[in-house]
């Protein structure tokens, strides 16, 4: 193990710059949702430097991208490096981003000091992530793991009513290997931490033991569309009406369930959405997340039944429908300690922490080791334009990468010697 070794800070931060061309907003951020033709130039930008890089790539039939550096052992399978490339409509330069680059410069820089590892290691651009487009998030990740059927991932549509899986085929990413048929041995996961702590505490490093369990939900008011003018208040079915008051009434769960629930309605359509026309019918998201299941569920059942005497006796009625359901995961111990030792070893300071938000990395803990890490940014601000992270933290999160994925290395070859 060569613990002075570190990854080229300058190279990592130019190529964040260079990718954030593709699909780069007037305000600094990102707007690449996956399956777009911006997802499908980044996806070639990524197999061009890989393939440079002296990588074999190759993808699934989810159109997950796997770049492998060979190993003196290449019937071992590989210690992989995760995250992803799409991004929110108004997305940062970073959010999973910096996972896949740190990734690449891993392979590089472990290129430039000429080490050869004993297992293949391998950089992995897993394919919707953020769920923006095609609901649910995890969506590649969670076919690999066996948590959705490639069935129900290609039937997914985006708000036009266009399919994922004829969407996967016309940017030319359909691959022959099945997704889950690639045996990984390890899974690490850079990514900006997307909350505040680390940044509040002044910690480099986030030592990431689990992610909180967390729900989406569709729910749609049915009200009458009737004319805006003509209608007496008191003969109305206002469904725009009835939805505010079930607004409301998420935010007081997640409040009553605090500190560590929080809930988000960050989807509403209005319909027939005409300035004079009483909406007869509203659809709006529900996200609920806390890093105990059982809190989850009670969260779910309160808001149902509160949605009930909320619309009780006004002709009005909702459906509630469960879209995804990604319990609580709580993360390998021998990849955190591998964590945990670089950052000592590379004298950051650091913290254990459990990951608010979703990742691909909760999906692929159910087929291999898998562990995170994350870096500040600046005020916890994500899934934003303004999102934000210094190099020097974004290096150090790779140089803690890279170090993992020696140590972990070293490990398996003490189990299978070349």
């Amino acid at each position: 193990m060569n613990t002075n070794l570190r990854v080229d800070a300058a190279r990592l931060w130019e190529t964040i710059i260079e990718t954030a061309k593709i699909g780069g907003t007037e305000k600094g951020g990102i707007k690449r949702l996956t399956l777009t033709d911006l997802d499908a130039q980044v996806r070639h930008w990524l197999i061009d430097k890989c393939t440079a890089a002296g990588c074999d790539v190759s993808y699934d039939d989810m159109g997950n991208i796997f770049a492998r550096r060979p190993g003196k052992d290449n019937s071992l399978p590989p210690i992989a490096i995760g995250s992803h490339l799409d991004t929110q409509p108004t997305g940062g330069k970073f959010d999973g981003i910096i996972g896949v680059l740190a990734g690449l410069e891993v392979l590089r820089s472990l290129n430039d000091a000429g080490i050869e590892t004993n297992a293949p290691i391998e950089l992995i651009d897993w394919t919707n992530e953020e769920g923006a487009r095609f609901a649910p998030a995890m969506l590649s990740s969670g076919v690999f793991a066996g948590v959705f059927s490639k069935d129900y991932a290609y039937e997914r549509e985006d708000r036009e009513g266009l399919r994922f899986g004829d969407e996967l085929k016309r940017i030319g990413f359909v691959g022959a290997e099945a997704c889950g048929a690639h045996k990984l041995a390890a899974h690490f996961e850079l990514h900006i931490e997307q909350g505040p702590i680390l940044e509040d505490e002044g910690k480099s490093i986030g030592i990431v033991t689990g992610v909180q369990g967390m729900r989406w939900y569709g729910v749609t008011v049915t009200g009458m569309d009737c004319h805006a003018g003509t209608t007496p208040m008191r003969m109305r079915q206002d469904a725009l009406v009835a939805a505010s008051k079930m607004i409301q009434v998420v935010q007081a769960i997640a409040l009553a369930h605090g500190p560590d629930a929080v809930s988000t309605v960050g989807l509403i359509e209005a319909r027939p959405n005409s300035r004079n026309v009483i909406p007869g019918e509203v659809f709006f998201s529900i996200d609920f997340r806390h890093p105990n299941d059982e809190v989850v569920a009670k969260m779910e059942k309160e808001v149902k039944d509160a949605f009930e005497k909320i619309l009780l006796g006004t002709g009005i009625s909702f459906t509630f429908e469960c879209i995804w359901d990604s319990p609580a995961v709580h993360f390998d111990s021998d990849c955190i300690a591998a964590v945990e030792r670089a950052t000592t070893d590379l004298g950051l300071s650091a913290r254990r922490i459990v990951s608010g938000a979703g990742h691909d990395s909760a999906y692929i803990a159910k087929v291999a080791p898998t562990t995170m890490i994350f870096v500040p940014c600046e005020k916890g601000v994500s899934h934003n334009e303004a999102e934000s992270a210094e190099p020097a933290h974004i290096a150090a999160g790779a140089d803690v990468l890279l170090q993992a994925v020696l140590a972990t290395d070293a490990r398996l070859a003490q189990k299978h010697p070349a």
